[in-house]
């Protein structure tokens, strides 16, 4: 598995990943109508592409294929972090997990902060996060709940 910085040209690949995430894994944490909300078929891709390549996600390759990706903000905020629903549970989320504190260290990150869906809780918490807050965020008028998770960072002093 190869992990490098979001390309020009990748945001259709991203999608799927996104797509396939939500659809095939989250699925089993939220309502149909739910998962349609987050991510619906028809999800306008001229503003999907100016998100992915406004996040600047990393992205994990497999054999060529994109497989997951995850970003950090200069902030410390995770606002993506998706592994394709083809391929869970096969070290792409940890491989992910782990860039994103190579670059919060290399930014002098004091902590991480992500909205973190139901089916991704235990896995933040695996590595260090806890819940601040649970949240509900209306999406396409649709309640998607989630919860607000933070992880204090250690600065190399």
């Amino acid at each position: 598995m190869e992990v490098r910085r979001f390309r020009l040209g990748d945001a259709a690949a991203l999608f799927r990943v996104y797509f396939t995430a939500i659809h095939e894994v989250a699925c089993r944490n939220y309502t149909p109508e739910q998962i349609d909300a987050w991510a619906p078929a028809d999800l306008d891709m001229d503003l999907w592409a100016n998100k992915v390549q406004e996040i600047r996600p990393f992205l994990v390759e497999l054999d060529g294929e994109i497989v997951g990706y995850a970003d950090v903000q200069t902030h410390g905020y995770i606002d993506h972090f998706f592994v394709s629903g083809a391929h869970p549970r096969q070290g792409i989320g940890t491989l992910l997990m782990a860039r994103i504190h190579e670059e919060a260290k290399s930014l002098g990150l004091s902590e991480l902060t992500s909205d973190v869906s139901k089916t991704a809780e235990p896995f933040f918490a695996l590595h260090g996060f806890n819940i601040v807050e649970r949240r509900l965020p209306m999406l396409r008028g649709v309640t998607v709940p989630n919860a607000l998770m933070r992880k204090q960072l250690q600065r190399d002093g």
